[in-house]
């Protein structure tokens, strides 16, 4: 923005071709203060821009197409619901529609855009009577801090700039101005992972053989639970030992590891139960419930002894460690468990004692009584 004015700012690294291409541009101008070339934000101007440059310079111009799905391959989200005005508390203003619009173009999720829409509300309303363009990046500074000081998690504070960067910069069309706004750290806490003798303490414990079946798909394929109530007969691959997790966490399709062991208990279910459509159904058919899985793997722990809190993605974090503990490649664990980032795999290296086993401790050679 220049003196009230959108522009196209242009910024590449030194290169003689770029350079004169760029100025056979109609109107544009080098900014001392900005350090770039730019020119006025029109749709023609961007169409010459790409049509300039077709063929030498890939050019990175996501922000100026507004409307695009955050992914090419997400379904159309009805948000329908999340429009329907809800009781208000007095003085109090509701998220603007257009917001909610934008999500849904954009196909956001619907978790997403209750997050969203719910952070967002919060922030305007922490500001009363003041209009939404007048507030700056000192406003939101203290908001963060206000949020700090209610005792939010780095992980909600993440989650509120992220929503309020949508109004301005993705609604409004405004520039990315709050990236400069000091990030929340993320905290680095180690997820909780059971030994294996706790493991098949849980399982062998476990009589009942639908619910024994769920603690073995849960940990011997490293699902996740909203995995696990979507697997379906269909995805079991037998002749291959494996499972097709189909639409996972970024909607994408994995295969991961079925043993002969899994297939077993699973083959004893099946056979009791008659599954129609899912491999784990409720009494009427159907998906089983999130709360029932919940329920199953917390009893299991509990007749295990174990006094730790364990969910269902106790055992997802189990399978992981353990697999790496066993000499699995971390490139193949990530695999398995569908992580976009091997960032995200390696934390398990971290859990593993494994690797801490053979250190001796300096303490041991010192010569004490």
């Amino acid at each position: 923005m220049i003196n009230g004015e959108p522009f196209i700012g242009m910024q590449f690294y030194p290169n003689k071709v770029v350079q004169a291409l760029t100025d056979t541009l109609s109107g544009v101008v080098w900014s001392e203060e900005h350090h770039m070339h730019h020119l006025p934000n029109t749709p023609e101007n961007l169409t010459a821009i790409f049509r300039t440059f077709r063929g030498v310079g890939w050019v990175n111009g996501k922000y100026f197409f507004r409307n695009r799905p955050v992914r090419p391959d997400a379904e159309p989200v009805d948000m329908s619901a999340l429009r329907k005005p809800k009781p208000i508390q007095a003085g109090r203003v509701a998220c603007p529609d257009e917001y909610i619009a934008l999500l849904e173009t954009k196909r956001y999720s619907i978790n997403t855009a209750k997050t969203y829409i719910t952070q967002f509300t919060d922030f305007i309303n922490h500001f009363p009577g003041k209009p939404l363009r007048e507030i700056d990046e000192l406003d939101i500074r203290a908001y963060s801090r206000h949020l700090v000081q209610e005792g939010k998690s780095a992980s909600l504070q993440n989650q509120a700039i992220n929503a309020i960067k949508f109004y301005f910069e993705q609604v409004l069309n405004m520039p990315q101005r709050f990236y400069e706004i000091e990030r929340p750290r993320k905290e680095q806490s180690l997820p909780d992972v059971l030994s294996t003798e706790e493991v098949a303490s849980m399982i062998t414990r476990t009589e009942n053989v639908k619910h024994k079946a769920i603690l073995v798909t849960l940990y011997s394929c490293g699902l996740r639970l909203s995995e696990l109530l979507d697997l379906k007969l269909t995805d079991l691959k037998r002749d291959r030992n494996l499972v097709l997790v189909r639409q996972g966490k970024g909607k994408k399709d994995r295969n991961t590891v079925l043993g002969k062991k899994t297939i077993a208990i699973l083959d004893s279910y099946i056979e009791q139960y008659h599954p129609k459509e899912y491999v784990f159904e409720g009494q009427d058919g159907g998906r089983y419930s999130v709360k029932s899985v919940q329920n199953v793997v917390q009893q299991s722990a509990a007749r295990a002894g174990i006094k730790e809190k364990v969910s269902p993605h106790t055992l997802r974090h189990s399978f992981a460690t353990h697999s790496l503990e066993a000499g699995t490649d971390l490139r193949y664990i990530q695999t398995a468990l569908g992580h976009s980032s091997p960032k995200t795999t390696e934390i398990y290296a971290h859990v593993s004692t494994k690797s801490l086993s053979g250190i001796v401790s300096p303490l041991e050679n010192l010569d004490i009584e």
